[in-house]
């Protein structure tokens, strides 16, 4: 009887154990599995972080221009998307590996922040440059600006000072004369042409010693000279004149007579007269013979 008691009592012990093993080792399968489950779905998030990760070191790297950062990035990039296949390549069950991937994230995600902050501040340091750079290309093209009128300016004052300094003849007759000195417009007869002409008064001229030249034009437009070495220049080039008279101008009105002596043959018709002084023509007039 006590043999039997015994017996039942080591069997309703054995059957307690036997549950309570049960019942730990289905609470333990249970928690293995959630924990799996876990780990996938934190390994899935970690995957979609390391490949944002690569694609934004891609676009980093878009935006700058320094190769020695570029170089960084693509380092860092590469870096990245090896984690990300070592991630792939991990069992959800292997939770150690799970939790290294996991810190080396964390140290990714930190890296790739002070990238973010160094290309953003290098950006608009360069955004600030470029616009600085662009206010002074402005400030020169203005100053440019400013130059040029200021020369264009400059050189029109100058051209309105040298016309006003120039001397000016007006008022010019010409006297026809024959042998005996008496004018006479018949062609034939005359054997000195006198042209008188004026030369104002110019207080902004410069005054001294000056060489006036008077070309005598046929009706042809052929201008009478003595001798083809007979030139003065004139913008830029060498023409004949007929008489040259020194005089001395004190910048006070002045009346000038030139004379030309007929040694050839002239023909009837009209005749032009043109002065010059200092390189500018000062003064014209015309006369007929018949």
């Amino acid at each position: 009887m006590n043999k039997n008691k015994s017996l039942i009592t080591v069997i309703v012990i054995l059957a307690v154990i036997v549950a309570g093993v049960s019942f730990f080792a289905f609470n333990q399968t249970q928690k293995n599995k959630e924990m799996t489950e876990l780990f996938a779905i934190e390994k899935q998030e970690m995957e979609n972080e390391y490949s944002n990760f690569a694609t934004q070191y891609d676009e980093l790297q878009i935006q700058i221009n320094n190769d020695s950062l570029r170089e960084k990035l693509e380092s860092e990039k590469l870096k990245t998307q090896r984690l990300l296949e070592e991630l792939r390549q991990v069992k959800t069950s292997d939770a150690a590996e799970i939790m290294r991937l996991k810190k080396e994230l964390k140290t990714v995600r930190a890296v790739l922040r002070t990238y973010v902050i160094q290309i953003d501040s290098l950006n608009r340091l360069n955004a600030a440059l470029k616009q600085e750079n662009e206010e002074v290309k402005n400030k020169y093209s203005a100053a440019t600006v400013q130059i040029t009128n200021l020369s264009q300016e400059k050189e029109t004052l100058h051209q309105k000072v040298s016309l006003a300094a120039q001397l000016d003849a007006t008022n010019v007759t010409v006297q026809t004369q024959n042998k005996r000195g008496r004018n006479t417009s018949r062609v034939k007869n005359v054997k000195k042409i006198a042209v008188t002409f004026t030369i104002v008064k110019n207080i902004t001229a410069e005054t001294g010693n000056k060489t006036i030249y008077v070309r005598i034009a046929k009706p042809d437009n052929s201008i009478l000279t003595k001798s083809d070495a007979n030139r003065f220049k004139y913008e830029d080039r060498e023409i004949g004149y007929s008489i040259k008279k020194y005089i001395e101008y004190t910048g006070e009105e002045q009346t000038v007579t030139v004379y030309w002596d007929v040694e050839e043959f002239l023909p009837a018709g009209e005749y032009h007269i043109y002065i010059f002084a200092d390189g500018n023509m000062i003064g014209q007039g015309a006369f007929s013979m018949k």
